[in-house]
């Protein structure tokens, strides 16, 4: 093997050995058995799933009306638009649960392959590859954190592009800066704190080329360099302004510095680099009592138990230390780089308790817009994977290495020293005897890696070295695997999520799709409210096509959240948060949001008190909970004959709206473009949806009069509409919709979504701001100016079928007789 590795051989041989071993340890998962929980089903299996029907039924998946009352998915960095899983969109329109999980893992095998190249360039042993492959894909924060799919994208192209850009300065090639600022853009496009840290290693790993090679370094790289800057910037530049003006426009708060340092890595955590469950976090049967528990300063951090694990394997935490750093080596002209990042990414990991952290907050760009400095443990697994891999390559490649008693020395301080801290840090939280079990774990595989690490030194010759990788496939698989593998918070029964499942049999998902649906051309699309349902279900709307008003996302409209009270998610009814516009289920908001259907786990009335007998009906009760309806909720579109200005920011502040009939009057923040008599009109239209898909909106409107379509769909600057084919300005309607001021006669009203012309126009309007027109005080509302019969407003909706009633045992409604000719003549 030591013969054909300088002609490929043994990388081949290790990249096999790397893939059998993926595969073995991926297993649970790419079975079925368990899948990949929390955020990788409650979030991004949505998105994927949302993403994939989109493609095949022919619609642009750029912005979905399923979640938040309507929200831009092409500048979402969480939608998945600008990852490979648009492949696996386009492949199936159902992407199953073990779809999605080997999508996810399957990157974990590219970053993996990706370092093996790496290594395969520098020429160095591809016994270190393997190693640095096993640990990267399955140690730190890449096995704990396996649930954040946008996170371990990033960490995969991280891989990529730093193979790429060591293979760029080390070969001076304009085609490897090509692809590697590919990479590094591919790595940026989706924005999180493990993609912008990513980039400042690659930049480190740069700077610290020309600091070692000197002028001549710097020059022959210049040219590449540039290459990758262009590539990566072609790459990234639309995507990021897109989500730059979205974070711009949502509730996302500031981070402050103290904000962030609740988000640091403990001290104490790094004991899990050595004594893997040294908290409990793996064993189900312990309770977990590490940093970020009940057990410490609860107030003091903000992470979950899974956050703080960052074992990555006893051998390569042992080659750090012996001989890598006994011995210098990591201080290597190849590799020295990388260990000064591999510091400045622990010291930024532990966030507050450093004040290193500070100077990265105020003065490294991009900090600041992220509250998670834990997130390094992703670059500190992938770091340190590379410096283990060399350290055991030069193990390989040494002339007459020999363990001395240095080293031997330094090994028993360090396990000394790991046994003292761990009994302080256990006995102060009165855990000993939990502490017990996992210290007894931790020393025998570091007993087993230090046993290796002597014999690796005498398996040099002839079959020697496939033999060693052999044993360190085997014993660092192991090793991973049984103190890395499936747990709680990486491996759950897929049943959990089965409302996430396109085909689901869910009592209460069949309740609400058999009720939202609507006739052909009718002007309704009823939205619904998945109250506290569970984590799994705010998302479920994307799945199953009904529009729920809330989700889950960090990234919401602000405009929408503050005016009907949104949180990043709705897992329990506790979590429902009322504003002063939107203060209970009983409010004109949530008749002009057209939200018509309630689902709630526990009654309604201990979630809104406000609630009084009659305000909402209860249709349906299912396994999961109780189905309410709202009977005065309005149609998706209507047809309103007269307007009147209003101070959105003051209602929304106030919580106060006029008395209004919402079919006589719109309300809208600026004068129409076409003089009409401020005051409300009652004109009879006939008004039909004819398409509605994510992007377009296809309306018809017959009318003697002219007036407004208003669209209850929330406004956003990207959205554009033509009457007829000629363009026509969307005047923001009612606090959060759109309206289109139309002339009398019959008309088609189309509303496109246009995210380049409208995200060039927004910024064009920050660079050079319109002028605002005074806008005058708004004038009481009058009597109806024309009025069909001066009746007074009552709110009517279609009855639901009789397979429908028959389906939900409710027998017949009630109608009053006053109201059924009403009801029976209005067309929906």
């Amino acid at each position: 093997m030591t013969a054909l590795r300088y002609r490929g051989a043994g990388y081949w041989l290790a990249a096999l050995a790397f893939l059998c071993a993926w595969t073995v340890l991926c297993w649970p998962w790419l079975s079925g058995e368990v899948t990949i929980p929390f955020d990788a089903k409650a979030h991004f299996q949505a998105q994927i799933q949302f993403l994939a029907q989109a493609l095949h039924s022919g619609q642009s998946p750029f912005w979905t009306h399923n979640v938040f009352g309507g929200s831009p998915q092409i500048a979402d960095p969480q939608s998945l638009i600008f990852s490979p899983a648009i492949l696996l969109a386009l492949f199936t329109p159902d992407p199953s649960f073990r779809m999605v999980d080997a999508y996810v893992l399957a990157h974990l095998l590219a970053g993996g392959l990706a370092l093996l190249l790496l290594f395969r360039d520098r020429g160095w042993h591809p016994a270190g590859g393997l190693l640095a492959a096993l640990v990267f894909a399955f140690g730190s924060s890449a096995a704990w954190r396996v649930q954040h799919v946008g996170q371990i994208a990033s960490l995969a192209f991280f891989a990529i592009a730093l193979w790429l850009t060591m293979r760029m300065v080390q070969r001076s090639s304009l085609r490897s800066g090509a692809l590697a600022g590919i990479a590094a853009g591919l790595m940026m496009v989706e924005p999180d704190q493990v993609a912008l840290l990513g980039a400042y290693v690659l930049i480190g790993v740069v700077v610290g080329h020309w600091l070692s090679g000197g002028w001549a370094a710097f020059r022959a790289s210049v040219a590449p360099g540039a290459v990758a800057a262009l590539a990566g910037l072609c790459t990234m530049a639309l995507p990021l302004v897109w989500t730059w003006l979205f974070a711009e426009a949502t509730t996302r708060p500031a981070v402050d510095l103290v904000e962030a340092g609740r988000g640091s890595l403990h001290p104490a955590s790094l004991l899990t680099a050595f004594v893997a469950d040294l908290f409990g976090a793996h064993d189900a049967k312990v309770d977990f009592w590490g940093p970020y528990s009940p057990h410490w300063n609860a107030s003091e951090l903000f992470l979950s138990q899974n956050m703080g694990q960052v074992y990555f394997g006893a051998l390569p935490a042992l080659l750090l230390i012996v001989p890598g750093a006994s011995r210098g080596w990591l201080l290597d002209r190849g590799i020295r780089s990388l260990s000064v990042l591999f510091v400045l990414m622990l010291l930024f990991a532990l966030g507050r308790y450093t004040p290193a952290f500070s100077l990265f907050y105020h003065y490294l760009p991009g900090v600041n817009a992220f509250r998670r400095p834990a997130d390094a443990t992703f670059l500190i697994g992938a770091l340190g994977a590379v410096m283990a891999g060399y350290v055991l390559h030069r193990l390989f490649t040494e002339e007459g290495l020999k363990l001395t008693k240095r080293d031997l020395a330094c090994a028993a301080g360090l396990v000394l020293a790991l046994a003292v801290t761990t009994v302080l840090v256990a006995g102060e939280q009165n855990r000993l005897v939990e502490a017990l079990k996992p210290m007894a774990a931790a020393t025998i595989w570091f007993g087993l890696a230090l046993g290796l690490v002597w014999g690796l030194a005498r398996l040099r010759n002839g079959f020697g070295p496939a033999v060693a990788a052999l044993l360190v496939t085997g014993v660092v698989a192991a090793d991973l695997g049984a103190n890395n593998g499936p747990n709680e918070s990486t491996a759950l029964a897929p049943e959990i999520y089965d409302v996430l499942r396109h085909d689901t049999k869910n009592e209460t998902v069949q309740v609400l799709k058999r009720l939202t649906a609507q006739p052909s051309g009718s002007p309704r699309r009823d939205r619904v409210e998945l109250l506290g349902m569970g984590f799994e279900w705010p998302n479920a709307g994307m799945v199953h096509g009904f529009d729920h008003t809330l989700g889950y996302n960090p990234l919401r409209l602000a405009d929408f959240s503050e005016a009907v009270g949104t949180r990043d998610t709705i897992a329990g009814p506790d979590q429902r948060k009322f504003t002063p516009l939107f203060p209970s289920y009983r409010c004109p908001l949530a008749d002009y949001l057209g939200l018509r259907y309630i689902a709630s786990p526990v009654p309604i009335e201990q979630v809104d008190r406000s609630l009084r007998e009659g305000d909402l009906t209860l249709v349906a009760r299912t396994k999961q909970g109780f189905v309410y309806e709202n009977p005065r909720a309005l149609p998706r579109v209507q047809f309103v004959g007269g307007w009147q200005l209003a101070d959105f920011d003051s209602m929304k502040t106030a919580g106060h709206w006029p008395e209004i009939d919402p079919h006589a009057v719109v309300l809208l923040d600026a004068v129409p473009p076409v003089a009409l008599s401020e005051g409300p009109v009652l004109a009879q239209a006939e008004v039909k949806l004819t398409r509605y898909e994510n992007t377009e909106v296809e309306i018809t409107v017959t009318s003697a009069l002219p007036g407004f379509v208003v669209l209850n769909d929330i406004w956003h600057p990207w959205w554009r509409a033509a009457i007829d084919g000629v363009e026509t300005d969307i005047l923001k309607a009612n606090v959060l919709f759109r309206a289109v001021q139309v002339p009398a006669g019959s008309h088609k009203v189309t509303f496109s979504f246009k995210p380049v012309e409208g995200a060039l126009a927004e910024l064009r309007d920050l660079v050079d701001p319109p002028v605002e027109e005074e806008v005058p005080v708004p004038a009481p509302v009058t009597a109806p100016a024309v009025a069909g019969q001066g009746a007074p407003f009552r709110p009517s909706l279609a009855v639901p079928s009789r397979e429908t009633l028959d389906s939900l045992r409710l027998g017949a409604p009630p109608v009053p007789a006053g109201d059924r000719q009403q009801v029976s003549s209005r067309a929906f």
